[in-house]
Parts: structure tokens; C-alpha cells; sequence
């Protein structure tokens, strides 16, 4: 059989796994919970024994390695460091635990940094050597990829396009900063956005019925259902992210920017606005040049695939 690999996607609720041949087709994947475990040893046991019915059904010894993607991961230490949602604390030298558990050589990285991989490898950016990849999910991950390199700087913690200060003097972030991109282009930074506005406001939208429980979903539905108050608040989404995007297109010249996440489901009515203000706002050497994209991934394997890819 050929060279397999087991890529291990390790989200804040759920934890989803599979085997990758090397063409990245996953062969058999499964699914538990995170959360529920006292320590991080009992999560690591616990997926220990889900793991097990796939390595009998494709042989153990056909697993070349793992990859995981966590948040907040660290490629050149292999450790999880103080990740706000994770259910444990602190340095968890996870690489290092789940490769003496499993017996298998194990790589992890930061969770946007594996998709990056993963779309160079089997996506929308195979054959690119110059791209950023974007996460829009509950937060707002990247992974820049120059000359065809993924970038780490010197302590593997480089390319945090989340953390960049969008608005200055803005909105709390919980990394302790203000203003930062991931609370305003993010399902969580969208929803502060309506929340703010219907406090603030009194335009008449579908959204006040779900006042107080309402979801980036919820806003994507009301917005394609012409809802005026959901759309400009797309409007607004769009204007913060192209304009960052416009700065960030000065430091890495990319081909392409890929996007992917719950957010990136909004389709034209997100990226239309986004690449106007983005094209209105960029140094003129870089006009028309760079395209963007949706991944090429699908959604519900995209995670595992990027965690596979990583795996050596």
C-alpha cells in the first residue's frame, strides 16, 4: 500500500481525524469531542482508542506520520501555547504527547498555517508559490506561502493577519490589543457589528427577532434575502477587510488570496465589495494583480487535508 498519513484537525468543540493517501483522497476519517476530558492525557487516550479501528482497517505500519492543526500551534516547538479556546491551559507539548502515544514521527502546526499547505498541495493554490491563504471563521486565521515556502519567521508565530490592528483605537481583541481585523471580518466580528448597530440604531431588519442569539449564519441569510440592515453591515465587513488586504499585498506580492471558513460562504456578496476596496486602496504597481479565490477544498475535509499535509 502506499506511504499514508493521519491528519488530526484539533478545533476548540470537536476533534476530526483521518487517513490521506498521497494523492489527498482521506481513505477513513472519524470524529470526537475535545471538550469532556479532565486533562489533556485523557483527551490524548481518548483519541487513542478512536484512532484505533482506523489503523486496523489500513495497517499501522502503511502511516508514514501525523500532522496536527491546532490553534495557536507552533511548527518549530511542536507545542500548543496558551490557546483561548482550548479546553487546558498554557504550553501543552502536544506533539510530543500524541507521538509517544500513537508511535508515529508527529508535526503540528497552527491550524490556518495547515489549510495553507493543504490548498498548495490539493487545492485552489496547487502550482502557486506566492499566496495568502484566510480563514474566516469564529476568528480570522492565515497562511502566507512565498516562493512557494510557507512562512514562519523566526519562532513559527509569523503571519497573524488577524491580529493586525484594522481600526485604530477599535475593539477589544482577546489577544489584548485594539482594533484587530479578526473583530471585525470574523463570524464573531460580524455579529458584534449587528449587535452594535441595533443598539445603536433603529433600521427596521429581520435580525431583531433573533436578538440576542443571533448567528453569522442568520445575518448571510438575511443579507441574501435583501434584508438592507444585514447587507450594509456586509458593506461595512467588506470595506475593513479590502483595505487591509490592500496593505497586506505590499508585503508579499501574492498571486492569489484564498479564502475559506463559514464567512468565505457568503460568495460575491462579501468578495465583490471586498476586492473593490481592496483594488481602490492598493499601490498602484499591484493593481489587477491579484486574484481572489474560494478554496478548493471541500468543507467538511478541508481541515483533515491540511493537517495530512504537514505530516512527515
Amino acid at each position: 500500500m502506499e506511504s499514508l498519513s493521519l491528519g488530526i484537525d484539533l478545533g476548540g468543540t470537536n476533534t476530526s481525524f483521518g487517513i490521506v493517501d498521497p494523492q489527498g483522497h482521506i481513505l477513513i476519517k472519524g470524529k470526537m469531542s475535545t471538550t469532556g476530558h479532565a486533562t489533556v492525557a485523557d483527551y490524548i487516550a481518548a483519541l487513542q482508542q478512536h484512532l484505533l479501528p482506523l489503523f486496523e482497517q489500513v495497517g499501522k505500519g502503511n502511516i508514514k506520520g501525523v500532522g496536527i492543526g491546532a490553534p495557536n500551534g507552533n511548527f518549530f516547538t511542536g507545542e500548543i501555547k496558551f490557546a483561548p479556546n482550548l479546553p487546558w491551559h498554557g504550553i501543552i507539548p502536544m506533539a510530543k504527547l500524541v507521538s509517544e502515544a500513537l508511535g508515529l514521527k508527529t508535526t503540528l502546526t497552527n491550524d490556518a498555517k495547515a489549510a495553507a499547505i493543504g490548498e498548495m498541495r490539493y487545492g485552489a493554490a496547487k502550482g502557486m508559490k506566492d499566496f495568502i491563504m484566510v480563514t474566516l471563521g469564529t476568528g480570522l486565521g492565515s497562511g502566507f506561502v512565498a516562493n512557494g515556502q510557507l512562512i514562519y519567521g523566526h519562532d513559527g508565530l509569523a503571519g497573524e493577519l488577524g491580529h493586525v490592528i484594522a481600526v485604530r483605537d477599535g475593539r477589544k481583541c482577546n489577544c489584548g490589543r485594539n482594533g484587530c481585523l479578526e473583530r471585525y471580518a470574523s463570524a464573531t466580528g460580524i455579529v458584534i457589528t449587528a449587535e452594535q448597530w441595533m443598539a445603536e440604531r433603529y433600521d427596521e431588519t429581520t435580525l431583531r427577532a433573533h436578538d440576542g442569539k443571533l448567528t453569522a449564519k442568520m445575518i448571510q441569510d438575511a443579507a441574501r434575502n435583501g434584508d438592507a440592515f444585514a447587507l450594509e453591515i456586509y458593506e461595512y465587513t467588506a470595506k475593513i477587510l479590502g483595505q487591509t488586504l490592500a496593505d497586506v499585498v505590499a508585503i508579499t506580492s501574492p498571486q492569489a488570496i484564498i479564502f475559506f471558513g463559514g464567512l468565505a460562504h457568503a460568495g460575491d456578496m462579501l468578495f465583490t465589495p471586498v476586492k473593490r476596496y481592496m483594488e481602490d486602496n492598493l499601490l498602484h504597481i499591484y493593481k489587477d494583480k491579484v486574484t481572489l479565490l474560494h478554496s478548493g477544498l471541500p468543507d467538511a475535509d478541508a481541515a483533515i487535508l491540511g493537517a495530512s499535509a504537514i505530516a512527515c
